[in-house]
């Protein structure tokens, strides 16, 4: 029987832009420019279903502008193997630019569009007896216009039996919502993922280890990456530690997102903790070669 993965999040369009030469405010800058489907849950979605097999159907699920930001994701989705679920509806898909700088970090300027009209209307019917993982993008729990579905959608995973997961995503916006909100609305997910400030804000420690310790008491799977420094996981009771994968580094965006859905896929396969973590790191490792979250 055919397990069904669900990815709930924001539908985006990225715009990547890497300067080659100093900024002229009132001329032009030479630039890298990529266009293409973004969005930290679609990138996720498309990992896992690289890092499964046949057996699974990844399914995404979100909600789009009536544009042409909108074929292009589905389009991108669909060529990659992950089944659409996207409801469309009046109004401008989201977008955002990354602007890249010379080490590879990147500053985001994000228009969420119509992201936030996501409701649980839009997920409850793939969520079923064929349900055997859902995962929940942060940015729904950091918006108060769509976080009411969050705790919805992982009340019905857990009345299927089915496990889920929620990453952060972003530390800006949690340091704005507060992480006792975060901490509400996600509580009921099997699974957390979060980068190293992320954990820390969210924790409300300066110690990496002390965050660990404590988002572990709260979700029974744990994962926190560190860019350079690799990955820290804590899963009954033990805690794992991974370096990261060698390599030049063009491009951060998307290397988070594609290191946690590859390792939420390899454990949905029966990998244990530190083969999943080692996959996640070569995932995270290819992605920031190359210039956008699909090099």
């Amino acid at each position: 029987m055919t397990r069904r993965l669900v990815v709930v999040g924001d539908v985006m369009l990225d715009v990547v832009v890497r300067p080659q030469g100093p900024y002229a405010s009132t001329s032009d800058t030479p630039a890298r420019v990529r266009v293409g489907r973004g969005g930290s849950a679609a990138n996720l979605a498309v990992a896992l279903r690289a890092a499964t097999d046949s057996s699974f159907d990844v399914v995404f699920t979100g909600v789009a502008g009536d544009d042409a930001a909108a074929q292009i994701v589905m389009a991108d989705l669909h060529a990659s193997g992950v089944t659409n679920q996207i409801t469309t509806v009046a109004g401008t898909t989201g977008v955002v630019v990354a602007l890249v700088a010379s080490e590879g970090e990147r500053a985001m300027m994000t228009d969420r569009g119509v992201n936030s009209a996501l409701r649980f209307a839009h997920v409850s019917h793939l969520l079923d007896a064929s349900l055997t993982h859902v995962h929940v993008s942060g940015y729904s729990a950091l918006d108060h216009r769509s976080r009411s579905l969050v705790p919805e959608v992982l009340a019905a995973a857990n009345s299927w039996g089915a496990t889920s997961s929620i990453d952060v995503c972003s530390v800006g916006p949690l340091r704005e919502v507060g992480s006792e909100t975060f901490w509400r609305v996600a509580r009921g997910a099997t699974m957390l993922f979060a980068n190293e400030e992320e954990a820390l804000t969210l924790a409300q420690t300066t110690d990496v280890m002390v965050a660990l310790a404590t988002l572990s008491r709260e979700w029974s799977e744990v994962v926190i990456t560190r860019g350079p420094l690799g990955a820290l996981a804590h899963d009954d009771g033990q805690t794992f530690r991974v370096n990261a994968s060698p390599g030049d580094v063009l491009d951060t965006t998307g290397a988070g997102d594609a290191a946690t859905g590859t390792y939420l896929g390899r454990r949905l396969a029966g990998d244990d903790v530190p083969g999943a973590l080692e996959s996640a790191m070569a995932a995270a490792a290819h992605v920031v070669r190359g210039l956008g979250s699909r090099p």
